[in-house]
């Protein structure tokens, strides 16, 4: 099925047996106050928070990191603050590392969270690699242990990006890239937060990462087979390239199954574009000359996470989009189609997660557990237009789906399973991508969605 993804589907299986606005046509507020739901959200039942200007890196603990300036502030290595050896457990290769570390302060939650997803931004050259963790306290006073979140790099010939199984504390639990309360029915929640970054080097290499945005996703979605219906408030649709991720079956099927499951990378891969970058044709020189479109393939390979055995790592997405020069990029939970409306209407596309029966969608031709398409604009009527990846051929990636029928398997935490049993669905997860040269308004969209 497009874009399935077999731990993905455990993950949403798993939250929903646990778990018992602004118009675009009305200017956005000025930011609100950190740590606020934007005004105009929808249910507010999700809080992003990143650091990533000059006074955000300096207000957390350096440990042998320093500040970067300039237009694009961010922490690198100032001093090693030791070695350690790390046995890649994808190549059993032990190596020795270099190592310093930043952490965020303590981050109060507008919204005690049942979930939190964690996102980066990141330059890791050759010789490099960062590691993000997450520790947080839970509203009975208690603290979770120190989660690993992701070990990552952009390029594979260092060590094998991956996230970590088995995960918890007997009251949370990481699932692949999401830290979740596992039984949300008994009113635990996540109060606040750290986020801690590594940053590793060859020993003597002179290379050292660089990481500008580092931040996360809480929220706290209520159970739902159904969600409210928005109104359409926007007519318009952006211009975004068109890759169909099964032209690409049976390609590097090494890279989870080929182009078969590849409907994140290549929904990246459009956003990517969309902006104006992409990979050079040396970065993509190792993709057979007889295969269309390599720049999908290569982005298959550089979000494959080798533990989850896919491309579907939502953060490790957006880091792969931040690669590229100036890119931005989070994983959000949001809550309506009058957000994506607002971000659409000031010229930012976004990618959406959701799964459903091949009924509940019209024109869409498939069922799935788990599939990233592109919103790339609004019908007269307030249809929505996707860029949908699960399509025969690149012509035919662009769809428009009902706006009821969208918004809904978009947005819903738990839906009937083609066995007529209950699954999970994502909420409203969705990718974020933007670059450094953001008009206003696009500034203003962002902030007016939750992201500062």
């Amino acid at each position: 099925m497009p874009g399935t993804a077999s731990r993905r589907t455990v993950l949403a299986a798993a939250l929903a047996a646990a778990a018992a606005g602004a118009t675009v046509s009305t200017p956005a507020s000025a930011a609100p106050r950190a740590g606020a739901p934007a005004p105009g959200r929808v249910g507010a039942l999700s809080d992003y928070h990143g650091w990533a200007t000059a006074p955000a890196w300096l207000s957390g603990r350096h440990e042998g990191t320093k500040l970067v300036g300039g237009f694009r502030p961010g922490i690198t290595v100032r001093r090693p603050q030791g070695s350690v050896e790390y046995t890649d457990p994808h190549t059993g290769t032990t190596a020795t590392w270099d190592y310093a570390t930043w952490t965020s302060p303590s981050y109060t939650l507008a919204v005690p969270a049942t979930e939190i997803v964690p996102s980066w931004n990141a330059d890791t050259p050759a010789g490099t690699w960062i590691q993000v963790e997450l520790q947080g306290t839970y509203n009975d006073g208690t603290a979770t242990p120190w989660y690993m979140m992701g070990r990552w790099a952009a390029g594979d010939g260092d060590i094998r990006r991956t996230s970590q199984d088995d995960q918890s504390d007997g009251k949370s639990s990481i699932w692949t890239d999401t830290f979740a309360i596992d039984d949300a029915a008994t009113g635990l929640r996540l109060v606040d937060y750290r986020l801690r970054v590594t940053l590793y080097s060859k020993p003597g290499s002179g290379a050292a990462p660089t990481v500008w945005r580092l931040g996360a996703m809480g929220s706290d979605v209520p159970d739902r087979f159904e969600v409210p219906a928005s109104q359409p408030g926007l007519a318009r649709e952006l211009l975004v390239p068109r890759y169909s991720q099964n032209v690409h079956v049976g390609q590097y099927p090494e890279y989870d199954n080929g182009g078969e499951a590849w409907c994140s990378p290549t929904s990246s891969e459009m956003i990517i574009e969309y902006w104006g970058r992409g990979p050079s044709a040396s970065d993509v020189s190792w993709v057979n000359p007889d295969f269309s479109d390599p720049q999908v393939c290569h982005a298959a390979r550089h979000t494959f996470d080798y533990q989850y055995d896919g491309c579907g790592n939502w953060p490790f997405n957006t880091a792969y989009a931040a690669t590229y020069s100036g890119m931005n990029g989070v994983v959000h939970r949001i809550g309506s189609l009058t957000e994506a409306e607002l971000l659409v209407g000031a010229g930012i596309p976004l990618i959406t997660s959701q799964s459903f029966l091949a009924k509940e969608l019209d024109g869409a031709g498939y069922g799935t557990s788990g599939h990233l398409m592109t919103v790339i604009g609004f019908t007269e009527e307030g249809d929505v237009v996707a860029n949908d990846p699960a399509s025969p051929s690149n012509p035919a990636v662009r769809h428009v789906y009902k706006r009821r029928q969208f918004e809904n398997i978009w947005l819903r935490t738990k839906r009937i399973n083609a066995s007529g049993g209950v699954s999970g669905g994502t909420g409203g997860v969705c990718y974020i991508l933007w670059p450094n040269e953001a008009t206003p308004r696009q500034r203003a969209a962002l902030a007016a969605v939750g992201i500062r």
